[in-house]
C-alpha cells in the first residue's frame, strides 16, 4: 500500500505534465475563493449602504430668524391747504347735426376728426324738387303782387269817380238854393255818390284781400326758401367733427322739428376753451366758500389743472360754475371750470386734475401712502416698538402732497412707521433697520 502511494507520488514528481496541471487547479481554486470573497464584500457593503439611506435622519430644530423691515419716523411738514379733485373733461358745445329735409344725400364737405371752421359746408343734399316749389312759390307771389296792384289802380279809379261825384252832388244842391236846380237833380247826384262810396269800398276791399294773397304767398315762399336752404348743413361753430354716419347716395329723412326721426349726420364738438366737471365733497366744499369768500381778487376763481401723464400743474381754469344745491345720496355738489385749450390736447371725456390752493397752512406728518392700509371707513399704519413687535396704530389721513400721504392724527414724530420688508401681522417680532423718508414734488399726485 506504501509502495503504491509511493510510486504514484513518484510518478507526479517525476511527470513534468501532471505537475503543471495540479498547479494550475489550484491557482484556479484560489481565483474563485478569492471572487466568492469580493463579492461578499459588495453585498455586505450595498446592504450597510441601503440600511444607511432608509434610514430616517431626525430633524433638527432650528428658531426662524425674524424678518428684517425698513422703519422711518414720519415726515414733519407745514403745509398750505389745497384741495384736490378728479374731473373730467366736456365740451363746451356738443351739437348733433340732423337732416331737417328729406332727400338724397349729394356731398360730404369734411373728413373723418377735421377741425372746421364756423360756417364750413359739411352736407348737401340733393335741392332739386325743393328748388322747383321754390320756383313755384315764387311765380305766385308775382301773381299776388300783381292783383295788388290791379286793385289799387280801381281804388284810384273809384276815388276819383266819389270825388266827381261829391262835387256834382255840391253843385245841384247850390243850384238847388236859387231855384235854379231840380230836387229831382240833387237826388240822382246824391245816389251815384253812394254808388261811388260802395265802388271805393268794394275797390278798398278788393285791395286788402289781394294783400292778403301777397302775405300768404310770400309765406309759401318763405317756406321753400327755408327748405332750399336747408339742404346745405354748415359748420354752426369751430369744432372737431366725428365720423360721418351716412355715405353719399344713401336717402335721408328730414323733419324741422327734429327727433328720432331725422337722420343723424354727424356729431361736431368745441374745441376751445373746453370744461372739466368734477364734485366736491361737502367739507371740501365749505373750504372752497370760506376761501372764496375771503379772496375779492379774480384769483377766488381760479384752478390749477394737471392731465393724467402730467406731474405738474402746469394748466389753469376758472371756475364757472357751482350748482344750486348738495346730492343727497352722494353728499357731494358739483363743479365746472372753463380751460383754454390753444394747443387741442384737452379732449372731452379724459380725466384731470383739480386742485383748489388755500390761505391756511396746517403741520402735519406725511408718510409713503403705500404704508396705508384702508378697512372700509378706517385707515391704519404699522408700527415698531420698543420691543420689536409690530403694532398697528388708527390714523386720519388727507391727501397727497410731497408725493406721500398727509397724516392728520393717530401718529407721532418718535414712532417708527415700517417703510418697506415682507408683509408683516400686528405682533409678530421683526429686525428693523432705520431708512428716511424722502419727500418728492408737490405739484403732482392725487
Amino acid at each position: 500500500m506504501s509502495d503504491l502511494r509511493y510510486h504514484n507520488m513518484h510518478q507526479l514528481t517525476s511527470d513534468p505534465k501532471a505537475r503543471s496541471t495540479s498547479e494550475n487547479e489550484r491557482i484556479s481554486s484560489r481565483k474563485r475563493l478569492l471572487s466568492v470573497c469580493i463579492l461578499l464584500l459588495i453585498a455586505i457593503a450595498a446592504i450597510v449602504a441601503g440600511k444607511r439611506l432608509f434610514e430616517e435622519k431626525p430633524v433638527q430644530a432650528s428658531a426662524p430668524r425674524p424678518p428684517a423691515v425698513l422703519v422711518s419716523a414720519p415726515l414733519e411738514k407745514t403745509i398750505r391747504g389745497q384741495l384736490q379733485f378728479l374731473g373730467q373733461f366736456s365740451a363746451v358745445n356738443d351739437v348733433e347735426l340732423r337732416a331737417q329735409v328729406g332727400g338724397t344725400l349729394t356731398r360730404i364737405g369734411f373728413k373723418d376728426g377735421d377741425i372746421v371752421k364756423a360756417g364750413t359746408l359739411l352736407f348737401e343734399i340733393d335741392p332739386t324738387q325743393y328748388e322747383i316749389k321754390l320756383a313755384n312759390a315764387a311765380a305766385q307771389v308775382e301773381r299776388a303782387r300783381t292783383q295788388v296792384a290791379k286793385a289799387r289802380t280801381q281804388v284810384e279809379m273809384t276815388h276819383a269817380r266819389f270825388e266827381l261825384a261829391s262835387q256834382e252832388l255840391a253843385r245841384a244842391q247850390t243850384l238847388q238854393k236859387t231855384d235854379a236846380g231840380s230836387v229831382e237833380n240833387v237826388q240822382q247826384r246824391s245816389e251815384e255818390q253812394v254808388s261811388a262810396k260802395a265802388a271805393v269800398d268794394q275797390a278798398e276791399a278788393s285791395v286788402k284781400e289781394a294783400e292778403a294773397s301777397v302775405h300768404e304767398a310770400e309765406a309759401v315762399l318763405r317756406d321753400a326758401r327755408y327748405d332750399v336752404d336747408h339742404t346745405r348743413i354748415y359748420a354752426p361753430f369751430t369744432g372737431r367733427m366725428g365720423t360721418h354716419l351716412v355715405s353719399v347716395g344713401n336717402l335721408v329723412s328730414g323733419n324741422r322739428g327734429g327727433g328720432n326721426s331725422t337722420t343723424l349726420l354727424a356729431t361736431i364738438l368745441s374745441v376751445d376753451p373746453i370744461y372739466l366737471n368734477f364734485d366736491m365733497s361737502e367739507v371740501d366744499f365749505l373750504s372752497f366758500q370760506r376761501e372764496r369768500t375771503s379772496r375779492r381778487s379774480d384769483l377766488r376763481n381760479q384752478v390749477d389743472i394737471s392731465l393724467s401723464d402730467e406731474n405738474r400743474f402746469r394748466r389753469q381754469g376758472t371756475l364757472n360754475f357751482l350748482d344750486n344745491t348738495v346730492d343727497r345720496s352722494s353728499g357731494t355738489i358739483h363743479a365746472r371750470a372753463t380751460v383754454t385749450n390753444p394747443d387741442l390736447l384737452l379732449t372731452p371725456g379724459a380725466f384731470g386734475r383739480v386742485r383748489v390752493n388755500l390761505s391756511t397752512e396746517k403741520h402735519v406728518l406725511l408718510i409713503p401712502d403705500a404704508c396705508v392700509t384702508a378697512d372700509q371707513a378706517d385707515h391704519a399704519v404699522l408700527i415698531v416698538d420698543a420691543t420689536g413687535a409690530v403694532e398697528e396704530k388708527k390714523v386720519q389721513v388727507g391727501d397727497i402732497r410731497y408725493g406721500l400721504r398727509v397724516v392728520y392724527s393717530g401718529l407721532s414724530t418718535s414712532d417708527r412707521v415700517i417703510v418697506g420688508g415682507p408683509p408683516v401681522a400686528p405682533g409678530v417680532k421683526v429686525s428693523p433697520t432705520n431708512s428716511t423718508i424722502a419727500a418728492a414734488s408737490d405739484e403732482g399726485g392725487y
